[in-house]
């Protein structure tokens, strides 16, 4: 048995289901209010290279990291972006 990708966004390891919840989520976020698409791609590429990354959250603060990236005026919280 394979051991499971630690520092994977939810999109690529999601065992769960979890991700479609949160896309769901993301989805009804106003486009107002909504990071654009280079932006997302942008923060999740440096979260998919820190390693306070686990199983698709952020354990320095506990959020579902594509979540996050995806509204405009969040933050990374150790300032990665």
């Amino acid at each position: 048995m394979s051991r499971p990708c630690k520092r994977c966004l939810l999109s690529e390891y999601d065992p769960l289901g979890v991700y479609e919840s949160i896309k769901k989520n993301i989805d009804s976020i106003p486009s107002s209010l909504r990071s654009d698409e280079g932006e997302y791609s942008r923060r999740l590429a440096i979260c998919g290279d820190c390693g306070s990354l686990l199983r698709g959250t952020c354990l320095e603060c506990g959020c579902y990291t594509e979540l996050r990236a995806a509204q405009r005026d969040n933050a990374c919280p150790v300032g990665k972006w």
